[in-house]
């Protein structure tokens, strides 16, 4: 037989709740001991947790709870596994080929039905997404890893509104997957405050010496949504912001990062949207101009007011190009 097929055996075999010897699995596999060593170092390598327990009573068993646990996933779960992998990978996650290997042993250990299944449906789903950097999945898996150990970190960051990089020390607390980029979410000493960093933006990462210890309820999805939405969400006398226009194109509206946190109330052709005043006056009327004249502005005037000037700023800007070119 081959390795994989004495290592199942094996499985089978411990997976009884008896404790079984490495003379007993040899003879009852009819091979070597040797090869019943190596085939124990090789399951215990991928995770399965076997006990040694020497003396003359001794022998290998498997930890209780794995013995009740199901060894195999049904075509359902292994469709599941397969989809959420194509959309891990193209989202640049960072343990990829640790991923493949294990959709990998999926397919090895199938019958011919479930692998023609899991092809079938593999192929199914896509997704597009900007090309994935490998060295940005080494950093990914350097932050990650950070987090989980509690290790701090000396990164060089270029800052979008800076020349040149600065370096700091970090404590990775999490990294976060949002709108198609890596955000790591750490303590600064350099600012002595939590703040989020593009991973695209880090130039350079090493382990440091220093240890931490992440408060236990923190949360990096939660803290990157807060800081990403600061004002908008969480201002004390947000405006209503009433708009009307096709069902289709409030359905897209209303899926937008931004609206969709500060939705208020919805019917099939009126939306409304708490905000606070900054945010109409600065990015949100760059966020409504592409949807055109397919959304009318009702309220509040400001709002208006400040569409209308960025329009009449676009238009001139277009026709003094035209005007130019002749």
């Amino acid at each position: 037989m081959s390795k994989a097929d004495n290592m199942l055996s094996i499985l089978w075999l411990l997976k009884s709740g008896k404790r079984m010897t490495a003379q007993q699995l040899a003879d009852e596999l009819e091979v070597h001991i040797r090869t019943v060593y190596r085939c124990i170092d090789s399951l215990c390598a991928s995770g399965v947790p076997i006990i040694a327990d020497p003396g003359h009573y001794g022998g290998y068993s498997i930890l209780g709870n794995f013995v009740e646990a199901p060894l195999f996933f049904d075509m359902d779960e292994q469709k599941a596994l397969i989809h959420a992998s194509v959309f891990a990978k193209e989202a640049g996650y960072p343990y990829t080929e640790a991923l493949n290997r294990a959709i990998g042993k999926l397919k090895r250990y199938t019958n011919e039905e479930q692998l023609d299944h899991i092809e079938r449906h593999a192929d199914g789903v896509s997704v597009i997404h900007p090309p994935v950097d490998p060295a940005q999945q080494s950093l990914l898996q350097l932050l990650e890893d950070a987090a989980a150990n509690g290790r701090s970190m000396e990164m060089e960051y270029n800052k979008r509104q800076e020349t040149g990089s600065r370096t700091r020390v970090i404590d990775p607390y999490g990294i976060v997957y949002w709108k198609g980029s890596w955000y790591v979410v750490a303590f600064c000493h350099l600012r002595k405050e939590v703040r989020s960093f593009r991973a695209d933006r880090i130039a350079r990462l090493d382990v440091s010496e220093h240890r931490f210890e992440r408060p236990s309820d923190f949360s990096a999805k939660q803290f990157l949504m807060n800081s990403l939405l600061p004002e908008s969400l969480h201002a004390e006398s947000p405006l209503t912001v009433t708009i009307q226009g096709h069902e289709y194109a409030l359905n897209e509206l209303c899926k937008h990062w931004l609206f969709g946190h500060a939705l208020a109330e919805r019917t099939a052709r009126e939306a409304q949207f708490k905000l606070g005043v900054q945010s109409l006056l600065s990015y949100v009327p760059y966020f409504l101009l592409p949807y055109g004249k397919s959304i009318t502005i009702l309220e509040p005037d400001i709002l208006i007011d400040k569409m209308a000037e960025v329009a009449a700023g676009m238009a001139d800007h277009y026709q003094s190009m035209h005007k130019g070119a002749l």
